[in-house]
């Protein structure tokens, strides 16, 4: 069967992709250094449903993909035709705090990734960018072809250079590669560090939310189930090495894609539905924009959708309530 070594294989998207591979009937070899980011109980917890619903397909090995050493020998032996990278150090403000930890994790872990990718001959390496690349851009919605070499944060800094790397490694190697931009993912399983998550826990709490830039903040909220959907089609469907245009504007096998909702919602609707699906009010506490935030994001997906036949489905009006279910059940666990 299929084989995809799936990187972050604990994370939010990364247990979440891992999972649609395995409904479908493909085997996945996951890898995570499962670090104290934030809780490890969740990833632990993430773990424990995919061994649980699909047993021996699915193989983990606990591992820093940044040390090359431990990534191959841990592989030793392990045929896999497809990777999807999704490891990575993630977090905007925590990039302000330490740096370093960005620089190992998101540089050398991913050039790591491409040397395993170039020397297993893989048939296509997918991997994680971010909407964090567009920085301070005034122009929406964000378009792959947008100039971004202006980031605002270290995180969305090393997001870039793992592009530039990729389109090194397609034109020096031929090797079949696709980056997709994500824009503030959500949903089930989603990560305790992210606002819907803060957000949820402190109104049903009855505690302030941190309201940044005085609620002037607008973000593509895109639901984990589309994002994994577009996950899969570029998976499925690597570049050609025609010498044509990509997305993105590569002329290698390297193409790059938004994926989000292609929908900008205010943030003050946002807390409206959280409101609304806990029954409660929030309690605002209104403070200055963060260093390295964007006031707006919006996915222009068109390429996504003619390449692909991405189409996301689920509205926030949709996943808000969604996601407050399913946290109320963690909560109560």
């Amino acid at each position: 069967m299929p084989t995809t070594l799936v990187t972050g294989a604990a994370g939010f998207i990364g247990m979440s992709v891992a999972a649609a591979l395995l409904a479908r009937g493909d085997r996945v070899i996951g890898i995570d250094s499962l670090n104290d980011y934030y809780d490890p109980a969740l990833k632990h917890a993430r773990l424990a449903q995919l061994r649980a619903a699909f047993g021996d397909r699915f193989a983990f090995h606990r591992l820093d993909f940044a040390d090359p050493g431990e990534l191959t020998a841990a592989l030793k032996g392990q045929d896999f035709e497809r990777i999807v990278h999704l490891g990575a150090q993630a977090g905007v403000r925590y990039s302000v705090e330490r740096p370093e930890v960005y620089g190992q994790a998101n540089l050398v872990g991913h050039l790591n990734l491409l040397e395993l990718a170039r020397a297993r001959r893989v048939e296509h390496l997918v991997y994680a960018s971010s909407s964090s690349i567009y920085g301070g851009n005034a122009a929406v919605p964000f378009c792959v072809e947008d100039r971004v070499d202006r980031p605002l944060s270290l995180y969305a800094a090393t997001k870039r250079a793992n592009e530039l790397m990729s389109e090194s490694y397609a034109h020096l190697f031929r090797l079949p590669q696709t980056g997709l931009r994500f824009f503030t993912v959500y949903g089930p399983w989603g990560r305790p560090d992210m606002m819907m998550w803060i957000f949820t826990g402190k109104i049903l709490r009855g505690e302030p939310i941190p309201v940044f830039n005085q609620g002037r903040m607008e973000r593509d909220f895109t639901f984990i189930d589309d994002i994994v959907a577009g996950v899969l089609a570029a998976h499925d469907r690597a570049p050609a090495d025609d010498g044509k245009a990509k997305s993105g504007g590569s002329v290698g096998p390297h193409a790059l894609y938004n994926l989000g909702n292609h929908r900008c919602e205010p943030l003050g609707r946002v807390i409206a539905l959280l409101e609304q699906a806990i029954g409660r009010r929030a309690v605002r506490e209104d403070l200055p924009i963060q260093p390295g935030d964007v006031v707006r994001t919006f996915a222009d997906i068109d390429s996504a959708t003619r390449d692909l036949g991405y189409c996301p489905t689920t509205t926030i009006d949709d996943g808000v309530p969604r996601f407050v279910a399913w946290f109320r059940e963690w909560a109560d666990r």
